[in-house]
Formats: structure tokens, C-alpha cells, sequence
């Protein structure tokens, strides 16, 4: 079993991309409505990033009783400033405003990560490398599996690749990704029937649901690249009820079966943040 490094992956995507960033100035603009300690802590760890490598952000505080329409307004005067190049709506929203029309507002030539129609669109259509105007942009979890599985140097082409998940966050697009990339592609999802019978057959197996240690060691290929994206975080009896993140994955006992695996965390949350880093650099080109 080789492991996937994402954190070392991601250093060097980071250093790549930091030359660039010399002479290609781009400012991403960060949305955070409310006070949610997870969105402090991943708004954080972005603003971080941009400054390893050069990248300008600014953070847009608001109270979380804005309206929807003063939200969606903040959101077109974004994408009417020429000085900002990406912006970010930081999910989850307050209840009253969690409406894809909300962070749909923002222009898909701006939407670095990648959920907007029109660039969900030139994903389904194969056309994220050959659009003439302006480079559309592919979630940011998505290109992480990516570039974790390219990693390998396993090949894709004609590959069996399972994708448990089906979120338009990272289910789809990785699926599109992968069928773009000449694999066969199954899709599984909670109704599923006999999911065993399906991840068994797969060289490549990402997993993108976020349940505790769902793939055990004989629901896995022998040789299989697995990708665990999921992530929960629940109290640890063996250590003491301390609370510990688990992934999609019993990685221990499924690490003897894999070629490739990637670990939780460490593996595809690190290049997740490096490639929100290079979509906001491709931002105009």
C-alpha cells in the first residue's frame, strides 16, 4: 500500500502556483454570513493559503439576519468590481438564505468554486479546457480527487471507477472528471442496492458520503485506488471519548487491500485548498 500525501501534494501545487502569483495579481473576495465556528475556522485556513502564495483576499463580514436581497445586491457589486477576480459565498448559509439563487448571484467568469450553472454545465459538456472566452472553473473537491488519483500514475483510461456520493459538490463533479478522462464510471448512492457488489468492482473508488468507516476492507478490490473524501468527526472510545474525525473509509483495515489510499485527514482536504488557489489564479484567463 503507497499512501497519498495531499499535504505534500498540495506544498508543491503551492509553490507552482506561488511563482505565478508574481506575476499574475488576483483578489478573491471571501463571504461569511454569521458566526459558525467551522466557517471561521475554513475561511481562515483559506485567507492563510492565498497569503503563502501571493493571492489578495478580502473577507466580507455580515450579521446573520441579512436580508436575501441585500445579500444577493453585496454579491452583484462583487461581481461588477474589476479589482475582484473570484469570489467565495462560505457555505453553510442561516436558513432564510440558503437558496442556490443566492450563491448562484455570483458571475460563473468569478465562481471559483465551481457551482454555478453555467460552469457545472461546461463540465457535463467536456468543455472546461476548450472554452474560448473565459477558463470555467470545476469545484475545487472535485479536482483535489484528481489530482490525488493522477498522483498514482495509475492510468485512467478505461479504468472501472466507483464514485459512492452523489452531491453536486463532489459526487458529480468527480464523476464527470473521471468520465471525461476516458474512465467507466458507476455512480452508487443511498439507494444503492448491494453496495458491496459495486465498490468491488472498482480500480478506482472514491468515496464522498460522509458516514463513519461505510467502506470496509471487503467491500474494496485488491490493488484499488481509494479516495476518501468523506469526513465526520464523533468521540473515540478507544481514545478516551475524545473526538477524533473519521472518513469514509476504515482506513486500517483497508490499507492492506489498496494499492493507493488516502488518509483522513491529510489527503484530499489540503489539495482542496490548493486548488480553490489555482482556480482563483485562472480567474480572467
Amino acid at each position: 500500500m503507497t499512501l497519498i500525501d495531499g499535504k505534500a501534494i498540495a506544498e508543491k501545487i503551492k509553490a507552482e502556483l506561488a511563482k505565478k502569483a508574481k506575476t499574475v495579481k488576483r483578489t478573491l473576495a471571501v463571504i461569511l454570513v454569521g458566526a459558525d465556528p467551522a466557517s471561521e475556522i475554513y475561511v481562515g485556513n483559506k485567507v492563510k493559503a492565498c497569503e503563502q502564495v501571493g493571492i489578495k483576499s478580502v473577507v466580507h463580514r455580515f450579521d446573520e439576519k441579512i436580508s436575501r436581497d441585500e445579500l444577493c445586491d453585496f454579491i452583484e457589486k462583487l461581481n461588477r468590481d474589476h479589482s475582484v477576480h473570484g469570489i467565495l459565498v462560505q457555505l453553510p448559509l442561516p436558513a432564510h438564505l440558503n437558496d442556490p439563487m443566492v450563491y448562484r448571484r455570483v458571475s460563473w467568469a468569478k465562481d471559483v468554486d465551481g457551482f454555478h450553472p453555467a460552469n457545472v454545465g461546461y463540465l457535463s459538456l467536456g468543455e472546461v479546457e476548450s472554452h474560448i472566452v473565459d477558463k470555467p472553473f470545476i469545484p475545487c473537491t472535485a479536482l483535489a480527487c484528481l489530482e490525488c488519483i493522477k498522483s498514482t500514475g495509475v492510468p485512467l483510461k478505461g479504468a472501472h471507477a466507483v464514485v459512492v456520493g452523489r452531491s453536486n459538490i463532489v459526487g458529480k463533479p468527480v464523476a464527470q472528471l473521471l468520465l471525461n478522462h476516458d474512465c467507466t464510471v458507476t455512480v452508487a448512492h443511498s439507494h444503492t442496492k448491494d453496495l458491496a457488489t459495486i465498490t468491488r468492482q472498482a480500480d478506482i473508488l472514491v468515496v464522498a458520503v460522509g458516514k463513519k468507516h461505510l467502506i470496509t476492507r471487503d467491500m474494496v478490490k485488491k490493488g484499488a485506488v481509494v479516495i476518501d473524501v468523506g469526513i465526520s468527526r464523533q468521540r473515540d472510545v478507544a481514545s478516551g471519548n475524545a473526538s477524533r474525525i473519521f472518513g469514509d473509509v476504515d482506513f486500517e483495515n483497508v490499507k492492506d487491500v489498496a494499492a493507493y489510499i488516502t488518509p483522513v485527514p491529510g489527503g484530499v482536504g489540503p489539495l482542496t485548498v490548493a486548488m480553490l488557489l489555482k482556480n482563483v489564479l485562472d480567474c480572467g484567463e
